[in-house]
């Protein structure tokens, strides 16, 4: 299974824009399904299971735990993540990046409880200056080409000081097959239908994803696959 990118082509919620300061009752429902099928299909699992890993036995005394989430999209990520540090008396600071405005407006009014978190607009592929200590990136890569999701990582990469974080959808016949189904089934909304369905077309193979970082120039990462059609790319320990 060949990937399917047009540049020329973009997925309907990349072209969202405000409509007099406020964002498409469309674009909220479409964020609401992909909101679901981050709880349902493996992007907070995987998340939660790397959390405990790197910070299950970190001290409370220790400084706020600084975080960078590109493409955080509407920001449940974040906002989860959050939540894990809050029942474990973690102190967190959060720092959320999307290039969209109006994808940003539906975050920031979906995190309004949530102060830790602060979001900004900008092009992840070279946004920030100076170093956070665990630096994520979900679902984001199949939206660029080859060329530009290197630059992600290099980029993601430069921002990390200890621990690295980037998964995306696997391209396989059988994911594709699933999502299919489940926008023929149940998520039927026009925007989330096209673009769930270019998505899995556009995403990385298993060894196209691993070439990545090899071209980013990562060093000591690990690669693996992950419940429903997922992989994810880590650094335990960034080295200098």
């Amino acid at each position: 299974m060949k990937r399917e990118f047009d540049p020329e082509i973009s997925e309907l919620m990349d072209l969202a824009v405000l409509e007099n300061g406020k964002p498409s009752a469309e674009l909220e429902r479409d964020l609401a399904n992909l909101r679901w099928l981050n709880r349902h299909f493996g992007a907070y699992s995987i998340l939660y299971r790397f959390l405990k890993r790197w910070f299950l036995n970190r001290p409370r005394k220790e400084p706020p735990l600084r975080v960078l989430d590109l493409a955080t999209g509407e920001g449940d990520l974040p906002r989860q993540l959050v939540l894990w540090c809050r029942k474990r008396g973690i102190p967190v600071t959060i720092d959320a990046i999307d290039s969209n405005e109006a994808t940003l407006s539906v975050a920031r009014k979906r995190s309004r409880d949530f102060p830790e978190i602060t979001f900004h607009q900008g092009d992840i592929r070279n946004w920030g200056s100076g170093s956070w200590e665990l630096v994520l990136c979900s679902l984001a890569l199949h939206h660029f080409s080859d060329k530009d999701a290197i630059l992600v990582m290099i980029n993601a990469r430069r921002l990390s000081s200890h621990h690295l974080l980037i998964a995306d959808l696997e391209r396989n016949l059988l994911g594709a097959f699933g999502i299919w189904l489940l926008t023929a089934l149940l998520l039927r909304e026009p925007m989330t239908k096209h673009d769930a369905r270019m998505s899995i077309r556009r995403a990385f193979s298993f060894h196209e994803f691993h070439s990545l970082a090899t071209q980013a120039g990562w060093k000591q990462f690990r690669h693996a696959r992950f419940p429903v059609t997922r992989q994810a790319l880590w650094i335990d320990q960034i080295v200098p």
